[in-house]
């Protein structure tokens, strides 16, 4: 779904945007700062009986509880062993609170909105499109760049 990328990145050329850049395997991934609330220390997570293989399970967040996406499952990646360098990203999408299982985050970024182009179809192969918004070019890397609400969204209704 080419279309939503590309006129994402359309409207987009003069706005200057901050990412959180986090990597799942070899491959980076940047969200708007916007979205995340936090990013926590892999606590212990409690299984839910009968939910989908991309849901780890909940956590308690200071009284709170979040539900935990493994976003390698979720994406059909080879998932990846804990380490120490694990986080749980916290996002906020419209009132829905949900944990990111992701192998690590590396930075914050500003990346001009014509620095980011429409996925490639060899990505959207692999990711379904609608989780994606684009691919945002960097000197020396590319960044994927996910489209929360698709995935919540559609996570919320399975």
């Amino acid at each position: 779904m080419a279309n939503v990328s590309e006129s994402y990145a359309n409207n987009i050329d003069d706005e200057l945007h901050q990412l959180v850049i986090f990597n799942l395997g070899v491959e980076e991934f940047g969200v708007n700062i916007m979205q995340v609330q936090e990013i926590i220390r892999m606590p212990d997570i409690t299984r839910i009986p009968r939910s989908p293989d991309y849901i780890k399970g909940v956590i308690n967040l200071r009284g709170k509880i979040i539900v935990v996406m493994d976003l390698d499952r979720r994406f059909g990646m080879k998932e990846t062993e804990m380490t120490d360098e694990s986080r749980i990203v916290v996002v906020d999408i419209e009132g829905t609170i949900i944990g990111l299982v992701v192998d690590s985050v590396s930075e914050v970024i500003r990346l001009k909105g014509s620095n980011i182009e429409h996925t490639p179809e060899i990505i959207t192969q692999k990711i379904n499109a609608d989780y994606l918004k684009g691919v945002g070019k960097m000197e020396d890397r590319l960044l994927i760049l996910l489209n929360l609400e698709n995935i919540i969204t559609e996570t919320a209704a399975a």
